[in-house]
Formats: structure tokens, C-alpha cells, sequence
């Protein structure tokens, strides 16, 4: 008996002393884990500065592609504007069309329908210069209903004063007359 007392009192000591040194274990394996939390925690920072800095270069990068986009189009634009004819002072241009007319079925002879045709030729072959020198006002309207196109009403208007059109050639052939027509415009007739 004197030896299990003996016994538990060394077992208790003994745990005592075991008691410390888990703590102590356990204080150095929580600092080693803080330590590497800490290391986590800066190491997730850096990475969040290293991405909000790859953000902001992509922004700059693609504020830098849309401007040259922006300027290739303004180039584009510049040429094409250039390939189109300006009329220069003291300068002239050749406007050449082919306008077109079909004779209606009621007509008295072929004569008739020979001159009809050609009327609305010349007429289409006027409208056709028109449209080149002054260009074409344009009206277009829709109308939806479920969806569905029930009407659409495209209108076309040239207003013009066209003089000294002369024409080249007609021809007829199967109630179809076309006619070349010419116009030679100068700076001077544009001028106010």
C-alpha cells in the first residue's frame, strides 16, 4: 500500500511535469501555426495588390486598344473621305447614268410605245443625276403588330435643278428603253 501511494503520488508529479511541457508544445506549435496564418495573411494581400495591379494594366491596355481602334477608324473614315471627288474651284466632273423605261400596254402603235418608253427613260435618267449631284432624302416607317411586320412604307425624295444633261445613246429592245444621259458640272455652277 505504501508503495501505490508512493506510486500515485510519482504519477501525478509525473503528469504534472508532462502537463508543462504539452502546454509548452502546444504554445510553440500555436505560434508556429499563427506564424504561418500571418504568413498566409500577407502573402493573400500581396496577392490581392499583385491582381488589383493586372486589373488596373488591363484597363490601361484596353483604354490603349480602343483608342487605336478609335484611330485606325478616323484614319478609314479620312481616306475614304479622301477617294471621294470634291469638286475643286476651276475644276469640272463627268456624271454619267443610264436610265431606263418600259412603254405601258395600251398603246396605239409601236411608235407610241417607242416614245412613251423613252420619255420615262430620260425621266429615271434626270432622277438618277439628281440623286448623284444632290443625294436622296430618305423616310422610312413600320408598322408591328404581334410581332410581326404588317407594313413597312419606304418613301425616296430628290429635289434638284439638273440643266445641260445631254444624252449619249438609247436603245429599245423588247419594250425596254434605256437611255445613257451626261452631265458635266463645274465649281462655278454650285458657287453663290
Amino acid at each position: 500500500m505504501k508503495y501505490s501511494i508512493i506510486l500515485t503520488a510519482l504519477l501525478s508529479v509525473s503528469s504534472l511535469f508532462g502537463a508543462d511541457q504539452v502546454k509548452s508544445v502546444n504554445t510553440e506549435v500555436v505560434e508556429q501555426a499563427n506564424a504561418q496564418v500571418a504568413k498566409a495573411q500577407s502573402d493573400a494581400a500581396q496577392a490581392q495588390q499583385d491582381a488589383a495591379t493586372a486589373q488596373a494594366e488591363l484597363a490601361t491596355i484596353e483604354a490603349m486598344k480602343e483608342e487605336a481602334e478609335m484611330k485606325a477608324m478616323a484614319k478609314q473614315e479620312a481616306k475614304a473621305n479622301a477617294k471621294e471627288a470634291l469638286l475643286k474651284a476651276n475644276d469640272s466632273m463627268h456624271i454619267s447614268v443610264i436610265g431606263q423605261g418600259v412603254a405601258p400596254m395600251s398603246t396605239v402603235s409601236p411608235a407610241q410605245a417607242y416614245a412613251l418608253a423613252k420619255r420615262a427613260a430620260i425621266a429615271d435618267a434626270y432622277r438618277a443625276i439628281a440623286e448623284k449631284v444632290k443625294g436622296v432624302r430618305i423616310d422610312g416607317q413600320d408598322l408591328i403588330k404581334n410581332m410581326m411586320v404588317k407594313r413597312s412604307t419606304i418613301r425616296t425624295e430628290v429635289k434638284a435643278m439638273v440643266r445641260n444633261a445631254n444624252v449619249v445613246e438609247t436603245t429599245f429592245k423588247e419594250g425596254l428603253c434605256e437611255v445613257e444621259m451626261e452631265i458635266v458640272i463645274s465649281h462655278s455652277d454650285f458657287a453663290q
